[in-house]
């Protein structure tokens, strides 16, 4: 009699352990699934900044502090396409936040022309700025001038486009070497590390464009089953890219397995010339993105899988920031990286490459195409009306 009770008691038991734990689990289960739908981005540190293997350099400002209000001078390679559009207007945002600490902001627009910027330079330490941006035309040629306004006693900020020597307080930036990297390590585990690759780059000369086509490169290279088919740059134009593809298309057809885009200002335009030579949802190859929302919703709209990890044109807006700290005599980085999040469409993560966002949940399908998604400039930022009162 004992030994029947005990058995039955040993079987409620169990049953009552076995329907908590499915209970237990399905609790579990249930926050675990909604956090895998929910990523909404990182919102840390810089990782390149706190992954650095290596000693972070700061510079002492010290001998730049004074009392404002100032005279910012900001020297722009060129406006010529909806990045460089977006990062200007974060540097007008952010010094409209700050009327009560800039005086004046003086923003010149060299239309891609080194000489012009130099010229632009010089006139605005001429004009007495008390501390100049610089996003430079090409790293070699504007180097001599930020050099002479660095010995002059006007500390230089370097965002987007920096100088080849160290000659600047600062250098605002995303890390385009990290971006390289990051598009090419995606395609390569996306292929099974076999398949060819076609790269559009930006601009032929221009540092963001070929420290992205170094770093993927260095990457490929690691990867003997991955080819190169062929590289020409773009100059980050969505027209320029959709000629260039359509050609590819013509030459190569199926053989292209992957698109590495250094920029989806350029992006949506390669998958563009995809859709427009007949290409059906499903069978466009993985490609990359950054910054343009119509990258994004032509990858999605025709079941492309795709990465995109943003090169934020938010840097200008903190580059605004920075030069505030720089002249109240805070210490600053020698390199100062924004955030970017990792956006990968869903089923298309890799080994490497984890989402912090989808791309499902990031792209803006009721948006325009040209959107910049990483302004800095809030989720309602349209180019064609954007207005800021910046003191002038």
């Amino acid at each position: 009699m004992r030994t029947k009770f005990n058995t039955e008691v040993m079987r409620m038991l169990r049953r009552t352990f076995v329907t908590a734990a499915v209970a237990l689990a399905a609790m579990v289960a249930v926050p675990l699934a909604q956090a895998q739908e929910q990523r909404d981005g990182y919102k840390g540190a810089p990782r390149t900044e706190i992954w650095s293997p290596v000693q972070l350099q700061y510079t002492d400002t010290a001998k730049y502090k004074k009392e404002g209000p100032y005279v910012i001078g900001f020297s722009n390679a060129s406006v010529d396409n909806t990045w460089r559009l977006a990062q200007l207007h974060a540097i007008q945002a952010a010094a409209a936040t700050h009327k009560d600490l800039i005086k004046q902001l003086i923003i010149t627009d060299a239309n891609n022309s080194p000489a012009k910027q130099v010229s632009d330079i010089e006139d605005l330490l001429q004009r007495g700025v008390d501390i100049l941006l610089v996003s430079a035309s090409k790293s070699d040629a504007l180097d001599p001038i930020v050099t002479q306004a660095m010995n002059d006693g006007i500390p230089v900020i370097m965002v987007d486009r920096r100088v080849t020597s160290e000659n600047f307080v600062s250098f605002v930036t995303a890390s385009d070497e990290v971006t390289g990297r990051i598009f090419a390590q995606w395609l390569a585990e996306k292929l099974g590390g076999k398949g060819n690759v076609i790269m559009l780059p930006g601009q032929a000369g221009a540092s963001p464009a070929e420290l992205r086509i170094a770093a993927a490169k260095s990457i490929f290279a690691q990867y003997p089953g991955i080819k190169i088919l062929d590289m020409q740059y773009t100059d980050w134009s969505p027209a320029k890219a959709k000629t260039i593809v359509s050609a590819m298309i013509q030459k190569f057809g199926k053989d292209i397995n992957g698109i590495w885009n250094d920029s989806g200002v350029q992006g949506g335009g390669s998958l563009e010339a995809f859709v427009a030579a007949g290409y059906k949802p499903g069978e466009i190859p993985p490609a990359t993105c950054a910054d343009l929302n119509g990258c994004l919703k032509i990858a999605l709209e025709n079941k492309v899988p795709v990465l995109n990890f943003d090169y934020p044109p938010a840097m200008g807006g903190a580059a605004v920031e920075l030069a505030l700290q720089v002249l109240s005599g805070a210490s600053v980085p020698k390199l100062y990286f924004v955030n970017s999040d990792v956006v990968v469409s869903k089923g298309d993560e890799t080994a490497s490459v984890k989402a912090d966002r989808w791309a499902e949940d990031y792209v803006r399908m009721d948006k325009p195409n040209d959107l910049i998604l990483s302004s800095g400039l809030g989720p309602d930022y349209d180019p064609k009306t954007f207005t800021a009162d910046y003191p002038k």
